[in-house]
């Protein structure tokens, strides 16, 4: 017999799959801007040297 707490299955539509890798690519042009610096996510090369 199946437990009363089970939660429902809920089915992955192509349009929530879509959605979430939508999500996924301005997540990932985010942090590399937040990485590269600027807007655009592009540096001089000069500037694009490491600090290390």
């Amino acid at each position: 017999m199946p437990s009363l707490t089970q939660k429902p299955r809920t089915r992955r539509s192509a349009h929530a799959a879509s959605e979430r890798a939508e999500a996924a690519a301005a997540l990932q042009r985010a942090l590399d801007r937040r990485d590269n610096g600027g807007s655009t996510g592009h540096q001089d090369a000069a500037v694009a040297a490491p600090s290390w």
